[in-house]
């Protein structure tokens, strides 16, 4: 079987997937089509690229399962002309999902490896208006202004201020939180004024934030 069809295959099972869950954004599914995710796995998990399965990346770090990583950017909602807050780059995929959707993104990713890996899987798939810089966030986000949009896929013990901040009025801020010492739960925020309404959403797989920048890799 050709990489290609496997990727047919692959979407094709994810879309069937998720419409039972009542997911049908046709702008979404189409920018995750147009964004092969064998260019954001390691070689080796080539035929899991369309898997639910997390995979491994250097650093310690994964790649989500496709379904839950679709699962997100459609609670996330993208809409044309809006600016994207990342924070937790991995491999580059959602970035370059939320790129084909919105205007601008800018992604933060503490591991200069991971940087580095994901700026090329991003030219490979022809994604160009994804910033991705080596930046953990804990020191804030000063100068980057407001965003319409952040992700956040490591994990707080309470929500941050850092980056409800930096929300637009009617903004969406979707990020994980512990509830406990080993359970972790996707959470959105929507900003509505100084209006903060919560929603808690689904279980999660991310550890907990540890800040500043990775010293070595």
């Amino acid at each position: 079987m050709t990489i290609r069809l496997g990727e047919q295959e692959g979407f094709a099972a994810m879309v069937l997937r998720l419409r039972a869950e009542g997911i049908s954004n046709h702008d979404l599914l189409t920018a995750v089509e147009q964004t092969p995710r064998s260019a954001f796995v390691p070689p080796q998990f080539a035929e899991d690229a369309y898997s639910q399965r997390l995979l491994p990346l250097d650093c310690g770090s994964f790649i989500e399962g496709l379904d839950f990583a679709v699962r997100l950017l459609h609670c996330l909602n993208i809409k044309p002309g809006q600016r994207i807050l990342e924070v937790g780059t991995g491999s580059g995929f959602m970035a370059a999902v939320m790129g084909r959707l919105a205007s601008r993104v800018l992604t933060l990713e503490r591991y200069k490896t991971l940087v580095s890996q994901s700026q090329k899987n991003l030219e490979k798939v022809g994604v160009r208006n994804v910033v991705v810089r080596h930046s953990d966030a804990s020191a804030g986000l000063a100068g980057e202004g407001t965003f319409d949009r952040i992700l956040v896929t490591t994990a707080f013990s309470s929500l941050p201020r850092m980056f409800s901040d930096h929300l637009v009025s009617g903004g969406t801020l979707i990020l994980p939180i512990m509830v406990s010492d080993d359970e972790c739960k996707m959470v959105r925020l929507t900003r509505t004024g100084s209006r903060y309404d919560r929603e808690d959403l689904f279980d999660a797989p991310y550890l907990p934030i540890v800040p500043k920048l990775a010293s070595i890799l």
